[in-house]
């Protein structure tokens, strides 16, 4: 089991799907936990309630991810309620579509605030926490594989994870002198309340199909890469993206 143990890990849109996987698996491997969520307080606080009935220290707080004076001032709460950060997961994020043609101005800058800006905003804001604390830590940010190949139909979409993974890059280059380590996960279809919707559009055995494993991805399954990119055994690994995809890449 991955040892997280006194570790303070901050959970940006930790209410529901690999967020909230991420948050629970984090806090059985021994960490603090904040979840941050944005409209849906009442999951965010089960979730710390889960926590805490099993031993272990939770906080719920709201912020608009996308809105740099909330999200600063949520991690602020979070510091004084839990203890200095050591670890980030960037969560938040929608998966919404459009063919181009039909694609407003707005539909574009609302895939890019919540996907892209949230991303910059979270990492900006966690900074200043690492520096204090001085001993460094890790920021894991949720991008897809449709940000490393596109993705019909979601071309705003793909255009912000892709977007996360080169802004990844630069952040793991840009803090390592503070031995903050930056990566990526990016997972194929995975079994959240976000995909659910599409898979069964596209048609879940047709969707199954693609992968080598037999299955479509479970929450789980990028949580368990989360709590090994946040823990001390990842502490040489920064700059890449962990793909979670179940054998799907291998068939192009």
């Amino acid at each position: 089991m991955i040892d997280l143990s006194g570790k303070h890990i901050f959970v940006v849109g930790g209410s529901r799907g690999i967020g909230a996987a991420s948050a629970r698996m984090a806090a059985k491997a021994g960490a603090k936990v904040t979840v941050n969520y944005l409209r849906r307080a009442d999951a965010a606080q089960e979730l710390v309630d889960e926590i805490e009935q099993a031993g272990g220290q939770g906080f719920a707080v709201q912020a608009d991810a996308s809105d740099e004076a909330s999200l600063k001032n949520a991690m602020q709460s979070a510091v004084e309620r839990l203890g200095e950060l050591e670890g980030v997961v960037v969560s938040a994020g929608v998966y919404e579509g459009s063919p181009v043609e039909e694609m407003t101005v707005e539909f574009w800058d609302h895939i890019m605030a919540v996907n892209l800006r949230s991303t910059f905003l979270a990492v900006k804001t966690a900074v200043p926490h690492f520096r204090a604390q001085g001993r460094g830590g890790s920021i894991v940010i949720y991008t897809s594989t449709a940000g490393q190949g596109g993705s019909a139909g979601f071309s705003a979409y793909a255009t912000s994870k892709a977007g996360q993974i080169i802004f990844m890059r630069s952040m793991a280059s840009e803090l390592a002198p503070l031995k903050i380590r930056v990566n990526c996960i990016a997972p194929a279809w995975t079994e959240t309340e976000m995909a659910t919707e599409k898979i069964d559009a596209i048609g879940r055995e047709r969707v199954i199909a693609g992968f080598p494993l037999g299955r479509i991805g479970l929450p789980e399954d990028v949580a368990g890469a989360t709590c090994f990119l946040l823990s001390d055994v990842a502490l040489f690994i920064t700059g890449t993206t962990v793909t979670v995809d179940g054998g799907m890449g291998m068939r192009g």
